[in-house]
């Protein structure tokens, strides 16, 4: 198990670095950050001085290298627009992209995984082909269609739910609603086949001849040995959820979340906040891709024997 968690370490920080590389080289070939900032006249003295300012004026293997020991020492810089600390700009943002992923993954997993097992369990059946109808549905509808829509029903036609901010319960609904669609249609389709996978092995017609409940030889031990397949598929979305999915949905309904913060840092070219963004979000979905690497190896330990 230790060589497996060495070797996981080891390509943490090697995409981590190969993700800082990419970002750093990425953002520089935007576009210049102080023909944007720089205010409407400003003579060619004074946005010379500015660009050295900002330290814009050095050679780009000597930014790069800046950049990489700032990574290292934990000092991010200032942002170009706002002059403020890019690390405090990102905590503001943090608590609500976190409070929408949050709520879209406990939505997921609340109404994915019954939907999946009822699905499997009663395959064949009008009410199945209803669930899994509504699956195909939701996996085939872009989540900014989706949310589009619910503000228009919702928020300007009905007047029911607030359309943009989160100060209150009622303004998570549409946010999260939108974000989990996709999400609770895949991992229903999932977690059915699955569970039809499962629901044909010799265990469970030997658990039955036993005597057990219908619904103990379901919940503990199909369930249980679908939640393997089922772990593996949920990482990857909660990957894609904290890489990308919020981006959408927060520009949607004016969520001020990090999604928000990096769509507004790179229209404005504010490489430190967009180059710090980046990193947290992909520290993030590495660190998350780590753990379900880890928790597989740990519920099967066939993963920790095999050489990546």
């Amino acid at each position: 198990m230790a060589g497996y968690l060495a070797r996981t370490l080891l390509k943490m920080a090697l995409t981590l670095w190969l993700i800082a590389t990419i970002v750093f080289f990425a953002t520089r070939m935007s576009g210049e950050a102080v023909d944007f900032i720089a205010p409407e006249g400003m003579d060619a003295q004074s946005r010379r001085e500015m660009i050295a300012y900002f330290g814009l004026d050095a050679p780009m293997s000597t930014q790069y290298w800046r950049f990489l020991v700032g990574l290292s020492e934990g000092e991010f810089g200032l942002s170009l627009i706002e002059r403020r600390p890019v690390a405090t700009i990102f905590l503001e943002r943090v608590g609500p992209s976190l409070s929408l992923l949050a709520g879209a993954l406990a939505v997921t997993l609340a109404v994915a995984i019954p939907a999946g097992v009822f699905a499997a369990v009663r395959r064949g059946s009008a009410a199945s082909g209803a669930v899994m109808t509504l699956a195909f549905i939701g996996y085939a509808t872009p989540n900014f269609v989706l949310a589009t829509l619910m503000l228009l029903v919702f928020s300007f036609w009905l007047q029911l739910l607030p359309s943009a901010g989160n100060a209150t319960a009622l303004h998570y609904v549409m946010p999260v609603t939108a974000l989990s669609a996709f999400y609770v249609a895949s991992l229903t389709r999932y977690t059915r086949n699955a569970m039809l996978d499962v629901l044909g092995q010799d265990y469970l017609r030997t658990a039955r001849a036993k005597g057990l409940p219908e619904r103990t030889v379901i919940l503990k031990h199909a369930l249980r040995n679908t939640l393997v397949t089922v772990l593996s598929v949920l990482g990857l979305m909660v990957s894609g959820l904290a890489a990308a999915g919020n981006v959408v949905i927060e520009t949607v309904f004016s969520w001020r979340g990090v999604g928000d913060l990096l769509v507004s840092a790179a229209l404005r070219r504010d490489y430190p906040v967009l180059q710090f963004g980046v990193m947290a979000v992909a520290c993030a979905v590495v660190a998350i891709n780590a753990l379900v690497d880890i928790a597989y190896a740990a519920v099967d330990p066939r993963v920790r024997l095999t050489k990546r």
